[in-house]
């Protein structure tokens, strides 16, 4: 169990191939023989029957359980919600869903159809031509069921430049107390942690001695200590925050859908694919989905909400005719409204691991091998106690990668551990980690249907790397980590350098290094951006409604302008509550004038 444990990606990937890409997910083949797509080609809904709702809810994600939760505290609102993937519990039991539950099992979904929607992209370019898998959550709580539990809000400054950027009412100021709202911090609530939300966030427990020295070695090579990076200062090393709570992953299934599934006006349905939102004129009224191979309508009397996440809400978009009108006439799909924003503006985090042999066996080395990975696993199973009961990354860390850089823009993870293939093969040394990655990347993608079949997987495009600026960032990251990693901290520690490896010291060498090693840190983004309806390549207004329509609503990461200087599910998180209040017509939280901290000097680079 603890080798997927061990492995404690941020995000994951499995570099496969173009056939892999090809094939889209393993049984896709058979099932597209199945799929019809001629009565996909009418843009007016069936009458409706009596089978509606007030609100139905695509994807039981990070955003949608959020959403399922907050729009039922309204007796009088009734609330659909569909979900492609199963329960996350089989037969509602924890232990029987150990792969999703225990926080050290977490790299057991990613190659897990059931679970996941086993995404991959084009061969990227300026990555030596490599196709980066992309596992995304198809199970009640999304990709929040999958992730590593590194709960990171990002930089104040991230929204207050979505306000720049037309998301009128996201700035710092309104998007913190949604933050709040959404957590219940362990150490209690202040005025940037919530100490009261359904989400459960907690700090690691093991207190192991090679975080102890990285959090050290930062503060030695002049970066300062942070004691809440998701509070007054992100900038610095410091313990990071996890969704686990009494040894369990606290996924949004657990913090907001499983305690309101008794509400009357809640009704949850699962294995069910979304294939078309139904539409009169320009209204939304409902949508198409199939389940157990029979296709079904259902109907929404106000608003139809798409929270498939930044991949699936746009695909949906275009196999419902909303998005580039010539993209969609290639594919004889009629056109409801032109959007050419839709699928655009992709964006994500790449990240890499520079890794340290350590001279002494106190690494997750051992707690890989089969006798130990039992007794880890029969010890969560009995009690959620011990080295299952979290995912490793437990330290980490901001800091800007030049002087003029007004916030951080390189993320570190820190692990006691060596990963190999993304921990589908076991660690073959005692050795240490950290995975690094720029922040706030200028290589933009984009998304397209490669079909009018729901079955297949989109095209996705990210363009790695495709920019100067990108690629001299992730020279520095490099650069930077092994400067931490010499410090007098680790040299108890500290043996041969593995990867990049002592032969490794040119730009030119680094940078061949980085091409073959970078991988996607799984943060996809920013494809139904929010912007003002001026903005021609926005998709949705910053009241999250789609623009030329009317009920219909994408609330998810799809809908960023820009992506966020850290992980990405508290913010999804956070957009949902602060979404929740927009449609319920509640008053936008604020908190005028928080502290947001300032380094001394933006001259120099620390």
């Amino acid at each position: 169990m603890l080798s997927a444990a061990a492995s404690g990606k941020v995000g994951f990937n499995m570099g496969m191939g173009v056939s892999a890409w090809l094939r889209g997910s393993p049984n896709a083949l058979n099932r597209r023989r199945d799929w019809d797509p001629s009565p996909r080609y009418s843009t007016t809904a069936a009458k409706p029957s009596t089978t509606s709702f007030n609100y139905v809810i695509v994807g039981a994600g990070s955003a949608g359980c959020v959403l399922a939760n907050r729009l039922t505290e309204d007796p009088q609102e009734s609330v659909l919600l569909l979900e492609a993937g199963p329960k996350d519990r089989t037969l509602g039991n924890v232990r029987l869903s150990w792969k999703i539950h225990m926080p050290a099992a977490l790299t057991y979904n990613l190659c897990d159809e059931k679970v996941n929607w086993f995404y991959h992209t084009l061969p990227q370019e300026h990555v030596n031509n490599r196709v980066m898998y992309w596992p995304r959550g198809r199970v009640w709580g999304g990709s929040s069921s999958l992730n590593a539990m590194v709960y990171i809000r990002g930089h104040g400054e991230d929204y207050n430049r979505w306000q720049r950027e037309g998301a009128e009412g996201w700035d710092y100021d309104h998007c913190l107390p949604y933050f709040r709202k959404a957590q219940c911090h362990e150490l209690g609530g202040d005025r940037y942690r919530g100490g009261s939300g359904p989400l459960h966030v907690s700090r690691g427990k093991t207190n192991h001695p090679l975080h102890r020295a990285f959090i050290e070695a930062g503060q030695q090579a002049g970066y300062p200590f942070t004691n809440d990076m998701n509070g007054f200062q992100q900038e610095g090393l410091g313990w990071m925050d996890m969704t686990i709570y009494e040894g369990k992953r606290w996924s949004t299934a657990s913090a907001y859908l499983r305690p309101v599934l008794n509400r009357a006006n809640l009704r949850t349905e699962v294995q069910c694919l979304t294939t078309r939102i139904l539409f009169d004129g320009r209204r939304a009224v409902g949508v198409e989905y199939t389940q157990n191979g029979e296709k079904k309508q259902v109907f929404a009397e106000k608003e139809v909400i798409l929270s498939g996440g930044a991949i699936n809400s746009p695909q949906l978009l275009m196999l419902s005719g909303v998005g580039n009108a010539d993209d969609l006439k290639q594919l004889d799909i009629p056109v409801v409204q032109h959007l050419p924003g839709v699928g655009s503006n992709l964006q994500d985090h790449l990240e890499l691991y520079v890794q340290q042999q350590c001279t002494q066996p106190i690494t997750l080395y051992k707690a890989q091998k089969p006798f130990h990975m039992v007794k880890i696993g029969l010890e969560w199973l009995l009690q959620y106690t011990g080295y299952g009961a979290t995912a490793h990354l437990e330290s980490g860390g901001f800091i800007r990668s030049r002087g003029g850089v007004a916030h951080p823009d390189i993320q570190f993870h820190f692990l006691p551990s060596q990963v190999i293939d993304h921990g589908r093969v076991a660690s073959k040394i005692e050795a240490y980690q950290v995975h690094v990655g720029p922040m706030r990347s200028t290589s933009i993608g984009w998304l397209k249907l490669k079909s009018a079949s729901p079955l297949d997987h989109p095209i996705i495009q990210p363009n790695y790397l495709s920019t100067d600026t990108d690629v001299w960032e992730f020279r520095e990251c490099v650069k930077l980590s092994r400067e931490i990693f010499a410090q007098k901290a680790f040299d108890p520690f500290r043996g041969t350098e593995v990867q990049p490896g002592p032969e490794c010291q040119s730009d030119a060498e680094i940078d061949a290094f980085v091409r073959h090693k970078a991988d996607s840190a799984y943060h996809p983004s920013c494809t139904c951006k929010m912007g003002s309806p001026s903005d021609p390549m926005a998709v949705v207004d910053p009241e999250t409604r789609v623009l030329g329509l009317e009920g219909l609503r994408v609330v998810d990461a799809s809908i960023m302008p820009s992506v966020v200087s850290g992980n990405l599910n508290a913010p999804t998180i956070m957009i949902a509550e602060k979404a929740a209040d927009i449609i319920r017509g509640r008053p936008a939280l604020s908190d005028p004038g928080v502290p947001v901290y300032q380094p001394g000097s933006l001259e120099t680079q620390r």
